[in-house]
């Protein structure tokens, strides 16, 4: 067995490196291949995850056609890793389900049981929920409505956290729109038959959609345990460096990309929407921002990650449009890192040309 000696790149290569593997703007792809390419994209906020969407599928791609997607079946949002709301097709939400559920489950449980939520409201609950799925999509609204109607007390957050349960139980996920509105629908879930393969799969689409990557970010990203992610992320790579996967160093920092994969030439400036996968998709994030830059995006550390500003890969600050402008009015941009004229010039067109809003 010959000795595997990672090679090694810097971190404007490994930054450039990352852009091509999340592959924006790829010429004919689909929402619905842009997602499973990425297993699944952040989606807490509605409007800045159909973005995400939108700005990795084919060039010309609408956030009507992202809709469209969701309105096909092709697409699905639901409670997925670390308690939080992911995008992915129906088949790869069933593989998270399968990977994750055993541990979020619980812990969602025990957000229902401070809230006075035991088993037999759980039940009555679930079978509320499936009497009126069966029907069709419906809004959360009258889910919401119907539980209430069936003695089933719905404030301080129990609704919420009924509908997250009852997610990961597989009866209920967010799919097409009724205008601005995403429906929840039901049916059986897709079958896992091997969860294990499945997850490996899906690990491995994982790190090259994001790529360079530590396996310890797929762990966080999963909320898994670091040991059975690098486990599988190893089989990925090969004993004999024959995998998919390869071992690079960033600095002195280990890191996985697609075998053969070269750093591409030096990008512009590309701009990504709040919650991007970009920041999101990675535990540590200090490759592609400053500490000053991160403080941009997420003013206060307050969890809400405002779109961001990037140049060759590196964030130089953060845009967003004022409350009620609608599609005439001007982005804001604060920039923190230094740029060239040139470069300034550049971002304002990108701003000005930004077609999602």
């Amino acid at each position: 067995m010959r000795s595997i000696t990672a090679a090694s790149i810097t971190a404007a290569e490994a930054r450039r490196m990352r852009l091509v593997a999340h592959a924006f703007g790829a010429p004919g792809r689909t929402p619905a291949q842009a997602v499973a390419r990425m297993v699944a994209v952040q989606g807490q906020d509605l409007p800045a995850v159909l973005r995400a969407i939108a700005i990795r599928s084919a060039p010309g791609t609408t956030l009507d056609d992202v809709r469209a997607a969701f309105d096909r079946g092709e697409l699905v949002r639901s409670w997925a890793m670390r308690g939080t709301l992911f995008v992915a097709t129906p088949a790869d939400l069933a593989v998270l389900h399968a990977a994750t559920a055993g541990r979020m489950r619980p812990q969602e449980w025990r957000m229902c049981a401070v809230r006075g939520i035991d088993e037999a409201l759980a039940d009555r609950a679930a079978e509320v929920l499936v009497g009126l799925l069966d029907a069709g999509p419906t809004a959360r609204p009258a889910v919401l409505d119907a539980w209430q109607a069936a003695g089933i007390d719905t404030g301080g957050g129990r609704g919420y956290h009924l509908l997250a349960l009852l997610a990961y139980d597989g009866l209920v996920r967010f799919g097409p729109f009724d205008g601005a509105a995403q429906l929840l629908v039901g049916g059986a879930a897709p079958a896992v038959p091997d969860p294990q393969a499945a997850l490996d799969e899906a690990l491995l689409r994982f790190a090259l959609a994001r790529a360079p990557v530590r396996p310890d970010d797929a762990a966080w990203w999963l909320g898994l345990p670091k040991r059975a992610i690098r486990a599988s992320l190893e089989r990925a790579t090969g004993s004999d460096g024959s995998g998919a996967l390869e071992r690079v160093l960033v600095g002195d920092e280990p890191m996985l990309v697609a075998a053969g994969s070269e750093p591409g030439r030096r990008a512009g400036v590309t701009l990504v929407p709040g919650f991007d996968e970009w920041l999101l998709g990675y535990q540590d994030r200090s490759l592609v921002a400053s500490p000053a830059a991160l403080a941009a995006i997420v003013p206060g550390g307050n969890g809400v990650f405002r779109p961001a500003v990037l140049v060759d890969g590196r964030v130089v600050g953060s845009w967003r449009w004022p409350a009620g402008a609608g599609r005439d009015g001007q982005p804001l941009l604060e920039l923190v890192e230094p740029v060239a004229a040139g470069t300034a010039a550049a971002i304002e067109r990108a701003l000005r040309r930004w077609p999602h809003r």
